[in-house]
């Protein structure tokens, strides 16, 4: 039962420490302190900006050993649950991110969305089967299912068998109009050099596989072998054009030039490797092989014929749904039934892949579902866009504010999105006090331990404690999420580098932070 003053809340569970006891006064007077920084869910808005703070001595220490500016660095500290004085430096400033940004994206789908929000794939068709033949198409319908991929795909394909069927008569028809337009990748510019990184996969709702291939790539010392795996037949890897370097293997990627896709007059796909590759060097690479409407057909023709299936058809997009006409005027279309359905886990399990590996397609994927919801209502508009605005109404309506906010495509992959220190804070104090705070914290790079910070902090007493989104771009290093002090009291920290030279060292001026939060010195020495 919630409370209607949300001074009173009970304190959630996840807050609790050993020993510790926080009084409901003491939680009245922390949520009146916090009102300018640290908005209880429902409470009042918050817009009072807090004083710069003096740098802590051994964060200024290290921003000149990195040869950066205190202008480089924006944070804010929000204590959670008890009273003490938030604390920032240049927390009202507007900043990239990174994939710091990826907090935002869940934490607004936790709430917009819910955890249970999950994502499915479907088989459908309005034809008839006949002694075991599909007479008609067959459609593949994606529904932003994550976890859709080769072996998915079989098991739905097994569905079809147990049902009898043994050939299909029509085509397989793609449809992923559940987001519009139903292709974003068509067109747009690449991010960065790397294209066919896995990093760079523009998200579509039939994600097939996230969109990427795993390329085995080894070398001895006269010849390089590359193949996918697993095999998918048609889709074929030349290596014939990549040179043998003396590179350290550790450095493969600087003699990589991006790969030529090629679609060969007898059909499939070619993936031809150019550059360099060291010697008695061997990778597993994730890469976009190939255009994705002939993977998911290269890898349906072979699924099929591996059961014993019949097919002779082509894949081919599935027509845009009718527009809304009086029924004298659109004919009837037989209606489709499901045969085989994947339903993959709720987001709220994704996000621990999500925020621990840092996936901008995950992450990317959950966004555009954030805009769904408006589709109907503005059939005009791109799902991207709706989606923009579901974030910047929700930071709103939580009276959080957030001048400068730029809102891209919520994976922190962009040269646009800003968003202030102390506004992000803010979200992440939100959260904390919110009902998805366990789903949240689940899904966080433990500092030490797991994820994006397995090899950070480990000397520090924030290892194992600090549970930190980390981002990080050519002119970005962030950290926020939540940071514990010598008391085991939570922060809810957002701690942003920007800087054109020298951002590697951002980094440790960052871990030399979280470890001053960690050891209570947040204050000049």
């Amino acid at each position: 039962m919630s409370h209607p003053w949300p001074a009173l809340r009970r304190i959630p569970w996840h807050t609790r420490r050993p020993t510790r006891h926080v009084s409901a006064g003491l939680v009245a007077v922390a949520a009146t302190l916090l009102t300018g920084c640290a908005q209880l869910p429902g409470g009042p808005p918050a817009a009072r900006p807090l004083p710069d703070e003096t740098l802590p001595t051994p964060v200024a220490e290290a921003l000149a050993q990195a040869r950066l500016p205190a202008q480089a660095l924006g944070v804010a500290a929000l204590p959670l649950g008890f009273d003490a004085q938030p604390w920032q430096h240049r927390g009202q400033v507007p900043m990239q991110p990174g994939s710091a940004m990826k907090l935002v994206t869940s934490i607004v789908a936790l709430d917009r969305l819910g955890g249970a929000h999950a994502g499915r794939t479907r088989l459908l068709t309005a034809a008839p089967v006949q002694a075991g033949v599909l007479r008609g198409d067959l459609v593949l319908q994606g529904g932003a299912d994550p976890e859709f991929g080769q072996a998915t795909l079989w098991l739905m394909l097994r569905e079809l068998r147990d049902q009898g069927i043994t050939r299909i008569e029509g085509d397989v028809l793609l449809d992923r109009h559940r987001w519009r337009p139903a292709r974003l990748d068509i067109g747009v510019p690449p991010f960065d050099e790397r294209p066919e990184s896995w990093w760079n996969v523009i998200p579509d709702a039939l994600a097939f596989d996230l969109g990427l291939q795993t390329l085995d790539i080894a070398a001895d010392a006269q010849a390089v072998r590359a193949r996918i795996r697993p095999a998918l037949q048609g889709l074929v890897v030349d290596a014939s054009r990549l040179q043998l370097d003396d590179r350290r293997c550790s450095d493969w990627s600087a003699g990589w030039v991006t790969p030529l896709r090629e679609t060969p007059p007898e059909g499939g796909a070619r993936l031809v490797l150019q550059g360099s590759f060291p010697r008695g060097c061997a990778r597993l690479e994730d890469l976009q092989a190939a255009d994705r409407d002939r993977v998911i057909a290269l890898a349906f023709a072979q699924t099929w014929r591996e059961l014993g299936g019949q097919w002779a058809g082509t894949v081919r997009e599935a027509p845009l749904p009718a527009p809304a006409l009086p029924p004298a005027v659109t004919p009837a279309a037989p209606p489709l039934r499901l045969l085989a359905e994947h339903r993959a886990r709720p987001w709220g399990e994704v996000l621990r892949t999500l925020n621990k590996t840092s996936d901008n397609t995950l992450a990317r994927m959950l966004f555009l579902e954030l805009g769904v919801p408006a589709m109907a209502a503005q059939p005009q508009a791109s799902t991207l866009d709706l989606a923009r605005q579901a974030v910047q109404g929700w930071v709103a309506a939580q009276g959080i504010a957030a001048p400068g906010l730029v809102v891209d495509n919520g994976s922190g992959l962009s040269r646009s999105e800003r968003i202030s220190p102390q506004a992000l804070a803010q979200i992440v104090a939100w959260a904390w006090r919110s009902r998805h705070a366990p789903d949240l914290l689940m899904s966080l790079p433990v500092a030490g331990v797991d994820g994006t910070l397995r090899n950070r902090l480990g000397a520090s007493p924030a290892s194992g404690q600090a549970r930190l989104k980390t981002g990080t771009l050519r002119n970005v290093r962030a950290l926020a999420g939540v940071a514990y002090d010598e008391r085991g009291r939570p922060w809810a920290l957002a701690a942003i580098v920007n800087a054109d030279d020298g951002i590697d060292a951002g980094r440790a001026v960052l871990d030399v932070l979280v470890d001053r939060i960690a050891r209570g010195d947040l204050g000049p020495r």
